[in-house]
């Protein structure tokens, strides 16, 4: 995962161990992302930079709407941002793009130092 901490915004991109970016948030995955964003979540708004996931299913979205309840109870905000056409498409048909998707983040900007970690 690469996370670039931008005051008081962390946004996290998701990346595969072998520094390609992974295309699904599915089953499998939404464990590794809970591991990797809940506890960032709890200490600081955060923003997922979906840019590079073109599928997603339930597990994916219930992985989503986790984080999103973590945030919320912790007292931070949480959204995605970069959604690719397909997965917007899915987030409205489940009515949960009013929640969380970024209409007004900046498309790939970098704001402050990223930090590396492995999504292994």
């Amino acid at each position: 995962m690469t996370i670039a901490m931008c005051e008081p915004m962390a946004t996290v991109t998701i990346k595969a161990a072998e520094s390609a970016e992974l295309n699904e948030l599915v089953r499998g995955q939404d464990v590794r992302l809970l591991a990797h964003v809940g506890p960032m979540v709890r200490e600081r708004s955060v923003m997922l930079d979906l840019s590079g996931v073109e599928r997603i299913d339930a597990a994916g979205i219930t992985a989503l709407v986790a984080l999103y309840r973590i945030a919320r109870e912790s007292g931070h905000r949480f959204g995605l941002t970069n959604v690719s056409g397909r997965v917007e498409q899915i987030l409205v048909m489940v009515g949960l793009d009013r929640y969380l998707l970024s209409h007004n983040a900046v498309r790939n900007s970098h704001c402050g130092p990223s930090i590396q970690r492995s999504a292994a």
